[in-house]
């Protein structure tokens, strides 16, 4: 098929075949197009590996379907304990016939756009940016805790001291952190980044405060912006995609130190769990553990 294709995520090529012209318009991939930018009936084909959350999911089949013309072929699939098992049933509530194979733990299925789709406005709306909690706040389904304060952000945000000049939110999600720290202190400057797109969007919505610079970006990746910093704040991820990998937490330890001048200072909490100590130890001139409540951890380290 030689017309105009998308792919979303990074499906494994021995299981479903992605045009090297797809366009990428998953959101946690930095420099991507957003799903929901794609114009009316304008793809060919679109391939899909479909996220694990049932909104989440339903959301991006939803905007793929909307975004291929009459005919065009969807290709989705993804591992059959994280959501694959229920791929066929909820493409056929959206009015389309489905092919469905088994192939590597994951379940595949082909379909066409239907000429009229079912439920497509309802299952964009469900998914969509929306506020939540009690301050209204932006998120979306996907968006790490997404429609609760995180329980280790919780903990962070009651160990914050004031802090002042040139900072940075790593992994800011919807902003929440950033908002108290632009609140709270002498701050000059404030760079928030996230590799999730639709949490960049929301912390945009959050926080309107000229001082904020909020990006779409790995925070693992060296910013030319992002050097000689006073602060940096994180509450680390460890699950990528729903999978835990405890290299991230180290990774954010490396890129705070790197981006701090000396004496500079990192807040971070972590699950008690997670042995961040001995990267500390190697990245920072000191640290010591402030806080501790509800199976977390806060530690400060200074450069």
């Amino acid at each position: 098929m030689s017309g105009p294709q998308a792919v979303y995520g990074f499906p494994p090529p021995i299981l479903a075949e992605v045009d090297a012209s797809a366009r990428q318009v998953s959101p946690l991939i930095p420099g991507a197009a957003a799903v929901e930018d794609l114009a009316d009936e304008s793809l060919d084909r679109m391939v899909v590996l479909a996220p694990a959350g049932v909104l989440e999911r339903r959301y991006v089949l939803a905007q793929s379907l909307r975004a291929l013309r009459a005919r065009g072929e969807l290709v989705a699939l993804a591992p059959k304990t994280r959501g694959g098992a229920r791929l066929n049933e909820e493409l056929t509530a959206f009015g389309c016939e489905v092919r469905e194979s088994a192939k590597r733990h994951h379940r595949i299925c082909v379909t066409e756009a239907p000429a009229t789709p079912l439920g497509l406005a309802e299952a964009t709306a469900a998914a969509g940016p929306q506020r939540v909690g009690p301050d209204g706040l932006w998120s979306q389904p996907g968006v790490f805790s997404w429609n609760r304060l995180d329980p280790g952000t919780a903990v962070l945000l009651s160990a914050l001291p004031p802090l002042s000049g040139r900072g940075a939110d790593l992994g800011c999600g919807s902003g929440i952190l950033g908002r108290e720290v632009l609140r709270l202190g002498a701050v000059s400057a404030l760079w928030l980044l996230d590799i999730d797109g639709r949490a960049v969007a929301a912390a945009r919505r959050n926080i309107d405060d000229e001082r904020a610079v909020i990006l779409h970006a790995d925070a693992r990746q060296p910013h030319p912006d992002l050097t000689g910093l006073d602060f940096v704040i994180m509450n680390p991820p460890f699950h990528v995609a729903g999978e835990e990998d405890r290299r991230l937490g180290p990774a954010f330890i490396e890129a705070a130190a790197r981006m701090l001048r000396r004496g500079g200072v990192c807040r971070l909490v972590a699950n008690v769990a997670l042995p961040y100590e001995p990267h500390l130890a190697t990245n920072f001139t000191r640290f010591a553990e402030v806080a501790r409540a509800n199976g977390f951890k806060v530690f400060e380290a200074v450069r």
